[in-house]
């Protein structure tokens, strides 16, 4: 399972103010006593935001230490929230929410085209009538210009991280090589751990057409946040669906 090693630095690597974001884009398309599912919620910053704005929000999320860390996070904020271990391809035993979301290209992740259907249907069942859906997804711009040949590398005095994105087999795929160098006192050594990250993005037109198919009836798609209209070099999709 992806997220493990990565989960204990992931929000230290992650710019916080794109959380701050999304709960903008969230509030824009939500109202104040609406139930929210956040999928693929992570350590749950977003789902900590949103309970400081007093929504009633659960999370649910594949990676176990992700939820683990997001149990503490909110402990450590007095709050609490449902925090489900749980498939976005099987929501079979969740309730209907009034908004449904899935930010950081959590959908990237999925196998192919057919899986992404099952997410968007699943989404859609468990929408009241006139429910939201928001994700994003990275453009084939991203991971065709942008992300080839990506590098990144942290360090403090404990540990080190190194992040090198290639190209990947499938079209708008990419591979993202992870890297993790934990220093160990007993052996005064670093203990090496290795993640390898698979994303995928398709066409627009793939997008809209999946949507529609499952029942959408409405979809509109912007970039930065919700906030501007999309174009060539737009590197990540914002949808807002509506049952």
């Amino acid at each position: 399972m992806i997220y493990q090693e990565f989960a204990e630095l992931y929000d230290e690597l992650f710019d916080p103010t794109m959380y701050d974001k999304w709960l903008d884009f969230v509030e824009h398309n939500a109202n104040a006593d609406d139930d929210i599912l956040d999928i693929a919620c992570g350590t749950g910053r977003l789902i900590s935001l949103l309970r400081n704005k007093k929504y009633n929000v659960s999370g649910l999320d594949m990676s176990s230490d992700m939820l683990t860390i997001a149990d503490d996070n909110l402990r450590r904020n007095n709050q609490t929230a449902n925090l489900i271990q749980g498939d976005m391809l099987d929501l079979s035993s969740f309730p209907n929410y009034e908004v449904i979301t899935c930010f950081d290209d959590s959908l990237c992740y999925l196998k192919n085209l057919q899986e992404l259907k099952i997410a968007f249907k699943n989404a859609y069942n468990h929408l009241n009538n006139k429910g939201k859906y928001l994700f994003d997804v990275i453009t084939p711009y991203q991971t065709d210009q942008i992300y080839p040949g990506y590098m990144y590398n942290f360090h403090d005095e404990t540990r080190a991280f190194m992040w090198t994105t290639y190209i990947g087999d499938e079209e708008h795929s990419v591979d993202h090589d992870l890297s993790f160098f934990n220093y160990n006192e007993e052996l005064d050594a670093y203990d090496e751990f290795s993640e390898l990250h698979h994303e995928r993005t398709y066409n627009l037109e793939d997008y809209i057409s999946s949507l529609e198919s499952v029942g959408f009836s409405k979809v509109n798609v912007f970039s930065n946040f919700g906030k501007n209209k999309i174009d060539e070099n737009t590197t990540r999709w914002f949808f807002i669906c509506e049952k």
